[in-house]
């Protein structure tokens, strides 16, 4: 193969996911400035990535990295499926669309771990900033931020009766609007407009893809950053078959989330210098934690046949189909997330660590397996996990994907499991209230017995909810992988902005603030000074 050089830019970023797109965006409104957006994956151009309750379609597609971790041995030894966007929006263009910005205590911990820059001032501001909002209150928009936040638009009637059995069973944590906030249950807020999905790269690449100084490149797969001594100074990659290299006067930023992200560094020599040797790669820089700190929010998903023919199990129906494509509205246009609310594993917790996820549809086998009849989904989410893991080379090959390893509930007190199984405790006790058992015809999964077996349960039927984060944690110690400015510690030009900084894994989910991320990140580099050139 032939390599191929690119005219020099001033920023190459790797990654046009939730923080990518938005870094790209406010970069490259500055005309003076060149950035170019690397993106493995296709263009956003699948149809099904526009239809909220189609996105199950993409999973394991063109449009998914569709990994799987290593055998999980307190799940039964299974090998938990990952599904991460590889796209434009990136997994915003293939996730359940939920906007749950977090607890502002979430926040709080940040801060108390990097700095004020990123306590909850600072990151409520960013959420105020993005969204444009639409509530029962104002029944429009308030903020005409970029990115729409919406009410669900035609609700299935089991979410109320999944909310009003929450109230039954004794959750008093749901809004009296029966709409969901950050630190209240309800009825799901989410980023659609017009009954279709709104990515970050609907919201931030699109207004900007026809800048003159933005280059987006898509099925451009980075194989390793390049240094100049311990200065980054441009990126490898693969386009079409052929290797290129994009040169950066100022910045390299990697924004490919918390497994993509971890591994290029790697790749390129940045990690445990023991684990690169071992796989013969130099070492730029020795950077233990790298790939390390992995936390995810796992999630124990009970399905329950349904005795009405109500569900979204019909949401492909020809019916369903005329009425979306007429009208935007109906079955298609649900979320599949369509409630929410948090409770407690223990009443003294000061905040909840759990939370109780509710789809009037059938989420089977982890969202791959459609099943053959009407049901409907509760799952219990551990928020808090105490279990730590690792992403870790498989090869030194960048065709190679990384071994994943979150180390589900493995926590040596055995806390993850105990407030696990409490959550699956409580998710039986929400299906036993009025409001819901009337609706209930059996268990689909766990089928039979198990189902009254909460070890069995939680064995069986917890899987991931595609929330990784920490990989390349930030923070004021000299330990963690970035600073609180998103410099990689150690070297001059290269920062990563997306989740793999976040350093606590939050109360919700991480969407939002891998958005922040994404905006943080370019205010951080809107105030530096512009670097002299890079010769070579």
């Amino acid at each position: 193969m032939d390599d191929l050089k690119d005219t020099p830019y001033d920023y190459v970023i790797v990654g046009a996911g939730a923080a990518g797109s938005p870094l790209a965006e406010r970069l490259s409104a500055d005309p003076s400035r060149t950035v170019l957006l690397l993106e493995a994956g296709p263009p956003d151009t699948d149809p099904a990535i526009r239809v909220p309750a189609a996105y199950l379609s993409l999973f394991g597609g063109a449009v998914d990295w569709a990994r799987r971790t290593v055998p999980q041995p307190r799940l039964g030894g299974r090998r938990i499926y990952w599904p991460h966007g590889r796209t434009l929006g990136g997994s915003s263009s293939v996730n359940a669309m939920m906007w749950v910005r977090g607890f502002g205590g979430d926040y709080d911990e940040w801060e108390r771990l990097a700095g004020p820059g990123w306590g909850r001032r600072a990151v409520m501001r960013w959420f105020e900033t993005l969204e444009d909002r639409e509530t029962t209150l104002t029944a429009g928009r308030t903020s005409g931020g970029p990115l729409p936040v919406r009410l669900q638009r035609d609700p299935n009637p089991l979410t109320a009766d999944f909310l009003a059995a929450c109230r039954q069973a004794g959750l008093d944590e749901v809004t009296a609007d029966g709409h969901a906030t950050a630190e209240r249950g309800g009825m799901t807020l989410v980023t659609q407009r017009d009954g279709s999905r709104f990515s970050a790269a609907d919201a931030f690449l699109r207004p900007a893809a026809d800048r003159p100084n933005l280059t987006i490149r898509t099925g451009a797969a980075a194989r390793r950053v390049l240094f100049a001594g311990r200065r980054a100074t441009g990126v490898e990659y693969l386009h079409e078959g052929r290797l290129a290299v994009a040169t950066a006067r100022a910045e390299v930023v990697l924004c490919g989330g918390a497994v993509n992200t971890p591994h290029l560094l790697k790749l390129s020599g940045v990690g445990p210098a023991a684990e690169l040797r071992r796989f013969g790669i130099p070492v730029v820089a020795d950077h233990p934690e790298v790939g390390r700190n992995l936390a995810d929010h796992l999630v124990t998903m009970r399905v329950l046949e349904a005795r009405e023919p109500i569900t979204l199990f019909d949401a492909a129906s020809p019916r369903e189909l005329i009425r979306y494509r007429r009208h935007r509205r109906g079955k298609l246009t649900s979320n599949l997330g369509e409630a929410y609310t948090f409770t407690r594993s223990d009443p003294a917790l000061p905040l909840p660590d759990l939370e109780l996820l509710f789809a009037p549809g059938p989420y089977l086998d982890e969202g791959l397996t459609l099943g053959d009849r009407h049901a409907f989904s509760v799952g219990a989410v551990l928020l808090q996990p105490h279990s730590r893991g690792e992403v870790t080379l498989a090869s030194p090959d960048p065709a190679d994907a990384p071994l994943v390893d979150p180390r589900y509930l493995s926590d040596a007190a055995g806390a993850d499991l105990a407030a696990l199984r409490a959550g699956a405790a409580w998710a039986r006790k929400v299906l036993e209230a009025p409001a819901l058992a009337r609706h209930v015809a059996g268990s689909l999964q766990p089928a039979g017995d198990a189902a009254d077996d909460l070890a069995a349960v939680v064995e069986q039927c917890s899987h991931s909810l595609y929330h990784p984060v920490a990989t390349c944690r930030m923070g004021r110690d000299a330990a963690s992988v970035v600073d609180p400015e998103l410099r990689v510690r150690g070297l001059a030009g290269l920062r990563v902005a997306d989740a793999s900084v976040i350093p606590h894994l939050i109360r919700g989910h991480t969407y939002a603030p891998s958005l922040v991320v994404g905006l943080r990140a370019a205010e951080l580099l809107a105030q530096e000074r512009a670097p002299a050139p890079v010769a070579g």
